[in-house]
């Protein structure tokens, strides 16, 4: 005899129990959790040998072509995707609302359609002639876009499927997208999770390149089950600020190419413009010396971008609870590079107050980073700036020492080009680059040492 099992599934975080609660044990969120369909089992035990069809079974040695790809018109977008859209493939885009998600993929839609391939774009938040008004704002009225707005996954596929296959196919988004053999609202963990599959599978069987938009949670995650960014070929990021022009578009999952590439876009009434060169958006007007400011090559993938960090240290009157705040770097690493500066190096930062920013909004993650931070945080201290063409690079140890870092000839080559002439950088680092001169630190202290004029 068979019985059907019953499951309760959270809607915010995919997690499955056998009862239902009020609160969610691994995610915490209160009322979300649902009871679906739950599979069926068997109490008898079946032989599953036999009855089913023989797959192939082929060699790792044997010849395989790398797969085509489809230009999107758009360098950047192309970049972030390791080179352009594969066909067959499906890709995942996340991002805030507002972002401009839907206006990259309508500039990139209508750069392939006017390439002379088939685009169908299908939407389930906007009617057909909303999408036709914003093209005409972004100047692409006359881009032969199939437009559609559903959400019925069964009426898409059954569209699509009577004449020849788009060569690529836009969803915005998955989680307005609806299956009539699923219970449940649009959005919910079961819906995205069946209308997603549905729709990978058309991709596949159809060589169509698939693009989904996909919303994104307060804590900047996508919205829905994590099973939906394993389902897709490649999951891409789209970051940024409503209150700075630029965009960054990164990937985060990438079967297709690397995963540390990104794409920079700016923000104009036209739309997303690429921006060829990204250390023009991060690099302030630097005439006159500042204190507090030092210049970092960060690398994004194979793409050096320089990033200016900025300290400010106030010191207070005793008693008061000094205040650390971090916009654009991780917080712990700052409270490890101030227990260094204090505990090798002999500064005091106990009774200050310590604002650090990476101008332009950006985010760092590299490592590569603490010298800078550290330097920026020694000329605020001391009122004393660095020269306007340094730059600083280089991974801070807890004894002090600095470490070398990856891709130093790159990060090099991109300051030389930007016009900077000398490096602080970790010891271990020898290869130079024409146009600018190495100053090589073993530790921390020897560069404290030399900002403040000590021996």
């Amino acid at each position: 005899m068979a019985k059907a099992k019953r499951k309760f599934v959270c809607q915010d975080c995919g997690s499955v129990s056998s009862r239902w609660q009020g609160q969610c044990e691994d995610c915490g969120a209160w009322n979300s959790i649902v009871e679906e369909a739950g599979e069926t089992t068997f109490s008898a035990r079946h032989d599953l040998q036999g009855g089913g069809r023989a797959i192939t079974l082929t060699a790792v040695d044997s010849t395989v072509t790398l797969p085509d790809r489809t230009s999107t018109g758009i360098a950047e977008f192309d970049r972030a995707l390791g080179g352009g859209l594969v066909a067959g493939s499906a890709t995942l885009i996340g991002g805030d609302p507002g972002i401009g998600k839907s206006t990259l993929l309508l500039q990139a839609s209508a750069q392939v359609a006017q390439r002379g391939r088939s685009v169908a774009y299908i939407s389930g938040e906007e009617a057909a002639d909303q999408v036709r008004l914003r093209a005409r704002r972004l100047g692409l009225g006359n881009a032969p876009v199939q437009l559609a707005s559903a959400t019925s996954v069964r009426d898409i596929l059954t569209t699509l499927g009577e004449g020849p296959p788009p060569a690529l196919l836009v969803i915005d988004s998955i989680q307005t997208m609806h299956s009539d053999l699923i219970e449940g609202a649009p959005g919910t963990v079961s819906q995205v999770r069946a209308c997603a599959q549905e729709l990978v599978r058309f991709a596949k069987q159809r060589g169509t390149a698939l693009v989904l938009v996909g919303h994104v949670t307060k804590d900047g995650s996508i919205a829905g089950p994590r099973v939906l960014e394993h389902m897709v070929d490649t999951v891409l990021s789209f970051e940024g600020e409503r209150s700075h022009q630029y965009r960054i578009l990164r990937a985060i999952k990438n079967r297709f190419g690397g995963t540390d590439e990104i794409g920079v876009f700016s923000m104009v009434a036209e739309g997303l413009e690429e921006v060829a060169n990204p250390s023009a958006l991060f690099l302030t007007h630097r005439d006159e010396n500042v204190t507090g400011a030092t210049v970092f090559p960060a690398l994004e993938g194979t793409r050096p971008v320089l990033v200016e960090i900025q300290a400010l240290v106030v010191r207070l009157a005793s008693g008061a609870t000094p205040r650390r705040a971090v916009v654009g770097w991780d917080n712990g690493r700052l409270a490890m590079i101030l227990a260094v500066l204090e505990a090798r190096c002999g500064l005091s930062f106990s009774t200050c107050e310590v604002y650090l920013n990476v101008a332009g909004g950006y985010r760092l993650s590299d490592p590569a980073a603490d010298l800078a931070v550290a330097a920026a945080l020694i000329s605020a201290l001391s009122e004393r700036p660095l020269p306007a063409d340094v730059v600083l690079f280089g991974e801070v140890a807890l004894s002090g020492e600095i470490r070398p870092v990856a891709h130093a000839p790159l990060r090099l080559r991109e300051s030389a080009k930007l016009g900077f002439g000398r490096a602080f950088v970790p010891a271990a680092v020898s290869d130079g680059v024409k146009g600018i001169s190495l100053s090589g630190y073993r530790t921390l202290a020897a560069l404290v040492d030399q900002m403040l004029g000590r021996g």
